[in-house]
């Protein structure tokens, strides 16, 4: 699964001093050790919502304090199945941090949706304004979303329904107990929260508690019985080095001068995406690691020949670390095209060959762990965010660069709609106001800094 671990310590915001200096704001978690692990920006308030260890906080645009909920620390044992707040356990318990595995803003319902590690990862739903416990669903196994590995990623999003309704796609890190812990699944988010169908499955195979070994897995969204469920590895080689271990991704528009280089237009999608050293999964990867790309249109054509190849009656499924035995494909006339969604036989499917991307950007001395992107009047421009907090600057497509992010920002020119539009659309949001002037573009992947309408880069010393 993808594995990104945020260690930032400090949010940081600008605001301008009366003699034009700029002067900071910050917001410090009560502990150190307490570090961050979610953040999302509310797009139309501005209001910044932090997952931290054992909290979970509102902050205002400029970073001050609202709202702090306590998630932790209780006492538990990651081996109490069901958790103790269902049943006793008789496992001894010692009090446990409860790190943030998802943090996700239902809009339709004015709601935050909030897992931990706690309890085999049981969630909260939290009133957006301030903070109070709506509903913690956690009497049956439907409820345990998240692993309790401090390690495991886990990453989800809320589809919302015309009915108001919404339903939550989510994936996990392969651990715990599979049948508690179903790595790809689709789960209901009913208007009343205290529903007793909260969470609940709303279809589900069984291949799916086996899933996510391999960090780079598709599925259609109007699929709920995971037909359409293709996994194919992803990677980049440069010097001889293979980068495999997926730690951040961010998809954004390839623009005129990446485009001309990946053979695809300024409009196409591009897959940003950073990787460790290596094949194997690590709890701590290497600190070596690289910014690749891929073209979606690359990723698409690789996995509608491997579904042509299986349809065909090549091959195996190639699960087998799933499956424990080698699977023929089975032959059926069917068309595949952008369209297809699977059917009940040659499914789930993977493939063995690398689907590699071009290597823009490595780094050796501190590990990348996340990514943002945007085209700048033809220009792509990736802000790269490494373990030790620092920001890096990357321009695919021209002269490689990339320099170390500093303490001051100078505005470069006028912000397009079609930035800010891109930047909401992949999960980061945009807090200008008229009358304030500086405000930080934040989220979980990036951190962009704008001021009046205008982009600022950063000042490099």
């Amino acid at each position: 699964m993808w594995s990104l671990v945020w260690w930032v310590l400090l949010l940081v915001s600008f605001t301008p001093g009366a003699n034009g200096s700029q002067s900071f704001n910050s917001f410090h978690p009560e502990r150190q050790e307490w570090s961050f692990n979610h953040l999302t920006v509310h797009q139309s308030t501005g209001d910044v919502y932090v997952g931290a260890v054992n909290r979970v906080y509102k902050l205002s645009p400029n970073l001050t304090l609202l709202v702090s909920h306590n998630t932790g620390p209780e006492d538990d044992n990651k081996n109490c199945y069901p958790p103790l707040i269902v049943q006793p356990c008789s496992e001894p318990l010692a009090p446990t941090n409860n790190v943030n595995k998802l943090l996700l803003v239902d809009y339709s319902q004015n709601r935050l949706l909030a897992c931990g590690s706690l309890y085999q990862g049981v969630c909260k739903l939290l009133r957006l304004d301030d903070l109070f416990i709506l509903a913690e669903p956690s009497h049956k196994k439907e409820h345990y979303l998240s692993s309790v590995n401090r390690t495991g990623a886990t990453f989800g999003v809320i589809v919302p329904s015309q009915s108001g309704a919404g339903t939550l796609f989510i994936g996990t890190a392969v651990g715990g107990k599979q049948d508690y812990f179903p790595t790809v699944s689709s789960r209901k988010l009913p208007r009343d929260p205290e529903s007793s169908a909260m969470l609940d499955y709303e279809l589900h195979t069984d291949f799916v508690s086996s899933l996510i070994k391999i960090p780079s897995d598709t599925l259609a969204l109007g699929d709920h019985k995971f037909h359409s469920y293709v996994s194919l590895p992803l990677g980049c080689l440069s010097h001889g080095i293979e980068y495999r271990l997926l730690q951040a991704a961010f998809l954004a528009k390839a623009g005129r001068r990446l485009g001309a280089t990946l053979g695809v237009s300024p409009e196409d999608d591009v897959l940003f995406a950073v990787f460790s050293k290596g094949q194997k999964q690590y709890h701590r990867p290497p600190d070596d690691s690289a910014l690749c790309v891929f073209a979606i249109r690359d990723i698409n054509a690789h996995i509608q020949e491997r579904l042509q190849s299986c349809y065909q009656g090549e091959g195996n499924l190639e699960l087998h670390w799933l499956l424990g035995k080698d699977v023929q494909c089975t032959k059926a006339p069917v068309p595949i095209d952008d369209s297809f969604c699977g059917l009940d036989i040659n499914q789930p499917l993977g493939g063995s060959e690398l689907v590699s991307g071009l290597v823009v950007y490595t780094e050796s001395r501190e590990r990348l762990t996340s990514v943002a992107a945007y085209d700048y009047d033809g220009y792509c421009v990736a802000f790269l965010g490494t373990r030790k907090g620092r920001l890096k600057k990357v321009s695919p497509g021209r002269e490689k660069e990339a320099i170390a992010l500093h303490v001051s920002f100078s505005c470069i020119g006028p912000i397009r709609t079609s930035l800010e539009e891109a930047l909401k659309s992949n999960g980061i949001g945009c807090c200008w106001n008229e009358s304030i002037d500086w405000r930080i573009c934040a989220g979980l992947r990036g951190l962009l800094i704008g001021s009046r309408g205008k982009v600022c880069c950063p000042v490099y010393s």
